[in-house]
């Protein structure tokens, strides 16, 4: 058996920058959470079919690492890579919430990818990982690439590593259920106000550290004022000084050492 983590994230500051279609472009510093990860394990099995094991609310074709599979399988037309499908399954301990804008399908689709390029000895570099990883979702690539922050532009396909000190956070993931979609639309309707591409610069050189030191939880995410239009019960959660990640429902602060 081979098992690896899917680690979640955390968006340090979120800010829309315009549309592109019928998605809103973003300008985000994204951050690892060594503390938080799904975990991933290939096993044995002696059907023919696409098993995947865990606690999951979606159907089969509606989840990320099969979506992934089939993107990949798409790209590569890999026999290596069916006979690794046709020989294991895949089995999925979650500890990552759900609808916790910490990016755990995303993960588990990006880790899948690593995992299967790695086994069927595909020979894919991270870049085309991470542009077969945007046709399944969003975040897929920041994961592909494995920085511990990195800022990510665009709708996600352009993510540049960030060097900085290690951080460590507190989470805390209220029992909603956040719908991504409604949240971007509310803020379309409602609060669109798209930032300059000199103000995404200037977060952009700024460290984690600083960002959230000198912005208010909801500067720092344009995001959250939706989210809280989008869910009455959400405001019953907010605390001073817990930052909002991505579109939620997960609220984190800043801790002084992994233990701390």
């Amino acid at each position: 058996m081979m098992t690896v983590h899917a680690h979640a994230k955390v968006n340090i500051f979120l800010k829309i920058t315009g549309m592109r279609g019928d998605y809103h472009t973003i300008c985000s510093r994204f951050v690892k959470v060594h503390s938080l990860y799904d975990t991933l394990t290939l096993f044995p099995k002696t059907v023919d079919d696409f098993v995947l094991e865990g606690d999951f609310t979606c159907s089969l074709e509606a989840n990320t690492i099969y979506k992934a599979y089939r993107a990949l399988l798409e790209a590569t037309d890999s026999k290596a890579l069916q006979d690794l499908i046709k020989g294991y399954g895949v089995r999925v301990q979650k500890r990552i919430p759900p609808f916790g804008g910490l990016g755990g399908g995303s993960s588990d689709a990006a880790t899948f990818l690593k995992l299967c390029n790695r086994e069927a000895a595909l020979g894919l570099d991270n870049a085309a990982l991470a542009q077969i990883g945007a046709r399944v979702g969003a975040d897929v690539p920041f994961f592909i690439y494995d920085y511990n922050a990195a800022n990510v532009r665009g709708i996600g396909e352009i993510v540049e590593a960030y060097e900085e000190e290690p951080l460590f956070f507190e989470l805390f993931t209220p029992p909603l259920q956040l719908s991504t979609p409604q949240v971007y639309r509310t803020y379309r309707e409602r609060l669109y106000n798209p930032i300059t591409a000199l103000t995404c610069n200037e977060l952009c050189a700024k460290s984690s550290r600083d960002i959230l030191a000198t912005l208010k939880p909801q500067e720092a995410n344009d995001l959250f004022g939706a989210a809280l239009l989008s869910c009455d019960d959400l405001a019953l959660h907010v605390k001073p000084h817990w930052f909002f990640s991505g579109s939620g429902s997960t609220f984190f602060r800043l801790k002084e050492s992994a233990h701390g």
